[in-house]
């Protein structure tokens, strides 16, 4: 037992020794290729087995003969060792190579574009999840596009939509001030009209600006879907009667929700509008309610005659008007007079419906239906609200 153990201690020692004398190598080649420190260490390895094997062989005093066939197969097995350490290096190196260039095309238009070299296991992950982050960052810069394409059409549609209206309000206050009208009391009416369509505008980019900063703070309580539709209705009553549009509510089941019940009725109202005005004459908006699962849907269908497909998923964009004319739709009540009836004409209605209902945890969608469409907002059913 002494003797084996005497033996081990002199292995010991002489691998220790080589290695003691290569791991300052390999500490300086830390930063260097991947294949210089696998080589280094294979080499490193290799020393490390022939200086033991021979310090051993010598202290057993072998014969010469032995000794140098001891040293023949090591140098053989260390050859061998050495080569096959170049080649997997070599083979590790390119596939880090090939995955390098490839990592220039993450977040590119065309795409991450996997190598086509055979990759070690680490490596394969490492392609995936670089995959993963390109298709990543791609639709984020998709959608900071699409956002700031939609803030300069929404930046260039408001001064369109102000200076409109001002240009009106100055031509009124011009005439009143010289005196050159017949009518002061109708110029009167058309000055707070338009002051009031300004004011509905001023009130939406506000509202818009909360939702999109994340600063609309929800107010919850339990009530009655219904309820929530029997005022929007009975709001948007007025303009539906001027515009001899047929609003009917029948479907409205009794579910409860849990929701800030004025930016749900904001919401509903501006859906109202929206349809109202989309509905020709003698045209019905039709308004229902149904609970699924953990959700009730609210529905408002008109009469507008469809919706393109293509433009079906611009509906909810901020500014999106269905067109490019940016003249105020506006209706002609008994009197003559103009009337607006809220709806500012800035194409931000149908935007703060869709960030409002989504504060809300819900969605927002619109689909074509035969002779117009509807859109839907799901909204949680009482106790299915989870508020962050």
């Amino acid at each position: 037992m002494n003797h084996y153990l005497e033996m081990a201690l002199y292995a010991a020692a002489g691998a220790g020794a080589a290695g003691l004398l290569g791991w300052p190598a390999i500490v300086l080649l830390r930063r260097r290729s991947l294949s210089l420190s696998l080589f280094t260490v294979s080499l490193v390895t290799a020393l490390s087995l022939t200086v033991s094997t021979v310090v051993v062989a010598r202290k057993m005093f072998l014969m010469a003969d032995d000794v140098a066939v001891v040293a023949i197969v090591l140098a053989m097995g260390c050859v061998v060792s050495l080569v096959v350490a170049a080649l997997l290096s070599r083979q590790a190196v390119a596939g880090s190579r090939a995955l390098t260039l490839a990592a220039r095309t993450v977040g590119s238009d065309v795409g991450f574009t996997a190598p086509d070299a055979p990759l070690s296991a680490e490596l394969s992950a490492l392609s995936a999840e670089l995959a993963a982050t390109s298709d990543r960052l791609a639709e984020s810069r998709r959608r900071e596009r699409a956002l700031e394409s939609s803030r300069r059409e929404l930046i260039a549609w408001i001064s369109h939509d102000l200076r409109t209206p001002l240009a009106g309000l100055r031509a009124m206050a011009e005439a009143l001030e010289d005196g050159v009208t017949d009518d002061p009391g109708r110029y009167h009416s058309r000055i707070r009209i338009e002051v009031d369509r300004l004011t509905g505008m001023v009130d939406d980019l506000f509202e818009l600006s909360r939702i999109q900063a994340g600063a609309l703070t929800l107010t919850l309580s339990r009530v009655s879907v219904y309820d929530l539709v029997g005022d929007a209705i009975a709001g948007a009553y007025p303009l539906a009667r001027e515009r001899g549009v047929r609003l009917v509510g029948d479907g409205i089941a009794p579910a409860p929700v849990e929701v800030d019940s004025r930016e749900i009725t904001r919401v509903l109202g501006n859906l109202l509008i929206n349809a109202i005005r989309s509905t020709p004459m003698d045209g019905t908006v039709a308004v229902a309610a149904r609970q699924e699962q953990d959700q009730v849907v609210v529905s408002v269908t008109d009469g507008c005659g469809g919706i393109d497909e293509g433009d079906l998923g611009r509906v909810f964009e901020t500014g999106w008007r269905g067109g490019s004319a940016r003249t105020p739709r506006t209706a002609a009540s008994s009197s003559g007079a103009v009337q607006h009836h809220g709806d500012t004409g800035a194409g931000l209605g149908l935007a703060i419906v869709r960030g409002i209902v989504e504060a809300h945890e819900g969605r927002a969608s619109v689909h074509n239906v035969l002779g117009g469409c509807c859109f839907e907002i799901a909204l949680p059913a009482a106790g299915s609200f989870s508020p962050l």
